[in-house]
């Protein structure tokens, strides 16, 4: 089948909703989507998402989000909230919802349990919600609970990728066959021809978490992103499926620790959480030390050769797909 009708690859359902140039998504990054990256994720043409979870208390959340929004000029960006699967003591998601709906926030990337309670209110507000999640079922129910768009993320995300975790190949597949809304693929993606594959497949976009870890704006030290920049896929590893949290981290004596207590038959968070405690890899990131902490990182970081600014990370993924569809014998601006 010969396709006759040209269209920008860079425009679609997702980059319309999140008024865009892109339709990229640099998810939130615990500890590291602060103001400055953020505001240069929107500034490079992207959706940026400030972790909501990153900061104490929702004043100090409230003074990022104003820095960002002078970084910005105004010009929207999005806050990620993150929620624990299940409803605990001390669980702040109420007040951060209220927060961003009360600060107009343009987009909310929401993730762990289900995110109808909030949805209407957001939605109130003038804010588009997002949700990721791990595989389809969770998609199908986020779209009944009324969300703008979601994310799937594969097997071989950072972070959380489930309990059955489906390749984003397969998980793109199945859900343009499911869902009417628009949806991104994450997991794994850190070159412009994985874009490209996810858009063939039906995505409208794609979330990019690990490919940005080495910019130049993320606050983390020079010797973690130099880490990072030498990694092969098989330099990640998933630990913590023993509590039914599986997290996908860069291979460290952290890992090995925990993977070994886990092999022993330890399954109880308490025992584990020492181990793999937030503050563990904040300190991680400042230091450079990356071989403690659980440092999420996806096996997209196989792909990273360098650091760079994300202005310049993004041209290159913008060339890549462009080659991607000359292949093809497409051209650049059709898809």
């Amino acid at each position: 089948m010969t396709l006759t009708t040209p269209k920008d690859w860079r425009d679609t359902p997702l980059s319309r909703l999140l008024g865009t140039r892109l339709p990229i998504m640099a998810t939130g990054l615990q500890w590291l989507a602060n103001a400055d990256y953020v505001a240069a994720a929107v500034n490079s043409d992207m959706m940026g998402f400030i972790t909501a979870a990153s900061f104490p208390d929702t004043a100090t959340l409230r003074d990022e989000i104003q820095r960002c929004r002078e970084l910005l000029g105004g010009r929207s960006f999005g806050v990620n909230v993150s929620m624990l699967p299940k409803l605990l003591p001390g669980d702040r998601t109420e007040e951060i919802m209220a927060l961003i709906a009360d600060e107009h926030i343009a987009v909310v990337e929401t993730s762990g349990r289900d995110p109808t309670a909030y949805v209407a209110a957001l939605k109130a507000s003038g804010c588009r919600v997002v949700h990721k999640v791990p595989q389809l079922r969770h998609a199908l129910k986020a779209e009944a609970a009324g969300v703008d768009a979601v994310t799937l993320v594969g097997a071989e995300c950072g972070g959380h990728p489930g309990e059955s975790p489906v390749g984003t190949l397969v998980q793109g597949a199945l859900a343009a066959r499911a869902l009417t809304i628009p949806f991104a693929l994450g997991g794994g993606i850190a070159c412009g021809e994985q874009i490209v594959a996810a858009l063939a497949l039906g995505a409208s976009g794609v979330a990019i978490g690990t490919r940005f870890l080495v910019a130049d704006e993320i606050p983390a030290h020079v010797d973690y992103k130099q880490r990072l920049v030498e990694a092969q896929p098989s330099d990640t590893t998933l630990i913590l499926s023993s509590v039914r949290n599986s997290m996908r981290v860069l291979r460290n004596e952290t890992t090995a620790t925990v993977q070994a207590l886990e092999g022993e038959g330890v399954n109880d968070i308490q025992q584990l959480l020492p181990h793999v405690r937030g503050v563990l890899g904040k300190a991680a990131y400042a230091s450079g030390d990356w071989r403690q902490g659980a440092l999420s990182a996806g096996q997209g970081v196989g792909l990273m050769t360098r650091s760079a600014t994300l202005v310049e990370i993004v041209a290159e993924l913008e060339q890549e797909a462009e080659k991607a569809l000359a292949r093809l014998g497409m051209g650049g601006n059709r898809v």
